[in-house]
C-alpha cells in the first residue's frame, strides 16, 4: 500500500488532485487509516493508470468517472482503444514537430497537411452551390446551413476522430459524405416525399382525396370496424401504386408504414390533416392505422420492441446479444442497400447509436424512454456498446 504522498511522487499528480479524485468519486482510495491519511493498493494505481490514459485524450473528468463506473467497463478493450487513439494522436503530433523543424531549418516548403480539413469542407460548399434549393429544404435556409458549418469548424477535433474511429481516415469519411450527398436513390426518394406532400395539400390524386375525404368524415366510427379498415386498405394499396416511393424497392412497405404513422405524430402531418379534415383527424388517422398495420411491423422496428420487451434484463447477456446481433445486421444492410456505406468500419453504425442513446439516457423528454418505457435508451445503449466492445 502507498500513501497519498508516495503515489503523488510516483505519478507526478499531485496531492491536492488526488484529494479531488477522491472527492468526486473517481477514484477512491483503497483503505484510510484511523489517522485519516489515504492508502492506495495496485489495482487502485491500475485504475489511475487508466485515468490519465483518457486524460491523455482530453476526455472530462465527469466523463471518464462514468465510463470507468459501467458494471460492463473492460479494462483491456479500454486500452486497446486508448492505444489507438494515442497512436493517432502521436502521429499527428510527430507531424507538427517534423514541419516545425522544416520552418527552423528555413526550408521553403511549407506543408500543411496536418491541420487541413479543406476538402471537407468544400464538399459542403459544393454541395451548397449545387442546388441551393435542396440546402433550404434541409437545414431551413441557407444561413442555418453557414451556422452549421461554424458549428462543424467548433468541432473538429471530435469530427476527426469519429472520422477515423468509423472509417480509418479523414479521407475515407470525406469519400463517404461525397457518396451520401450525391446519392441518386436518396435524392429520388426525397423528390418523391415532396411530390406525395404536394399531392396531399393540393387534392391532386382524385382518388386519395375520395378515399381520405371518406375515411374521416365521421370520426365517431370505431377504427377498427371493418368498414374503417377496408377503407385503410384502399388508401395503402392506392399510394403503392400511385407512387414511387412506395414501389420503387422492397424498402416501399417500410416507409409507408413510418409515414402513416408520422401523420399522427409528426407536427406537419397533423396541421396539415386536422386543417383539411377536421380537428381530431390525425389522431383517428393514427389509431385506423395502427390497427392496419398490427401484422406489418417491419423487421427491424419488431426487433427494437423484442429487444426492450423486459428493461431488467441484463444488456450484455447472450439473449439480449443475440437481438442486437440481428439489429446489427439489419441496420446494416439498410446501409448497404442505399449504398450510403463508403469504407465505414464494421459496427461503425451500431457504435453511433449506442453514443446517441446513452447520451439521451439521462434526458427525461427522451423519445425512446417515452417509446418503450423508462431507461429504454440507456439499455439500448448499453447493449449496442457492450456488442460493439466485444464484435470486431
Amino acid at each position: 500500500m502507498r500513501t497519498v504522498k508516495q503515489v503523488s511522487d510516483l505519478t507526478g499528480i499531485s496531492v491536492r488532485m488526488l484529494h479531488y479524485y477522491d472527492e468526486i468519486g473517481l477514484l477512491k482510495p483503497s483503505a484510510v487509516t484511523e489517522a485519516g491519511y489515504r492508502l492506495y493498493d495496485d489495482e487502485a494505481l491500475e485504475s489511475l493508470q487508466q485515468i490519465l490514459f483518457f486524460k491523455e485524450l482530453d476526455i472530462p473528468l465527469k466523463e471518464i468517472k462514468e465510463i470507468m463506473d459501467k458494471p460492463n467497463f473492460n479494462k483491456m478493450q479500454a486500452l486497446e482503444n486508448q492505444k489507438k487513439l494515442l497512436i493517432i494522436k502521436r502521429n499527428r503530433l510527430n507531424g507538427l514537430i517534423k514541419l516545425i523543424n522544416k520552418t527552423i531549418k528555413g526550408e521553403d516548403t511549407m506543408s500543411f497537411k496536418e491541420f487541413d480539413m479543406t476538402e471537407y469542407y468544400n464538399v459542403w460548399e459544393e454541395y451548397k452551390n449545387k442546388d441551393k434549393n435542396k440546402v433550404i429544404k434541409r437545414f431551413g435556409s441557407i444561413d442555418k446551413f453557414d451556422e452549421m458549418i461554424e458549428a462543424l469548424k467548433a468541432n473538429e477535433d471530435k469530427i476527426v476522430k469519429g472520422a477515423i474511429k468509423n472509417y480509418g481516415s479523414m479521407k475515407n469519411y470525406v469519400e463517404a459524405l461525397k457518396k451520401d450527398l450525391s446519392n441518386p436513390m436518396l435524392r429520388t426518394i426525397s423528390d418523391e416525399m415532396d411530390k406525395f406532400y404536394d399531392h396531399f395539400l393540393n387534392d391532386n390524386n382524385p382518388k386519395l382525396k375520395e378515399l381520405f375525404k371518406k375515411l374521416l368524415s365521421d370520426l365517431t366510427k370505431a377504427p377498427s370496424s371493418e368498414e374503417i379498415q377496408q377503407i385503410a386498405k384502399e388508401i395503402t394499396d392506392t399510394v403503392k401504386k400511385d407512387y414511387k416511393l412506395f414501389n420503387m424497392d422492397i424498402k416501399g412497405d417500410t416507409r409507408w408504414y413510418h409515414l402513416s404513422k408520422n401523420f399522427s405524430k409528426d407536427p406537419k402531418w397533423i396541421d396539415a390533416i386536422d386543417k383539411k379534415y377536421g380537428s381530431g383527424s390525425a389522431k383517428f388517422w393514427g389509431e385506423v392505422f395502427k390497427i392496419h398495420f398490427k401484422d406489418k411491423m417491419p423487421k427491424l422496428d419488431r426487433l427494437y420492441v423484442n429487444l426492450t420487451s423486459d428493461l431488467s434484463k441484463d444488456p450484455t447477456s447472450k439473449e439480449i446479444q443475440q437481438i442486437v446481433n440481428e439489429i446489427a445486421k439489419t441496420t446494416k444492410g439498410n446501409y448497404d442497400f442505399y449504398r450510403i456505406d463508403s469504407g465505414l468500419k464494421s459496427n461503425a453504425v451500431i457504435s453511433g447509436l449506442a453514443d446517441l442513446y446513452l447520451k439521451n439516457a439521462d434526458n427525461d423528454m427522451s423519445p425512446t424512454d417515452k417509446k418503450y418505457g423508462k431507461g429504454a435508451a440507456r439499455f439500448i445503449g448499453e447493449s449496442f456498446k457492450f456488442y460493439c466492445e466485444n464484435n470486431d
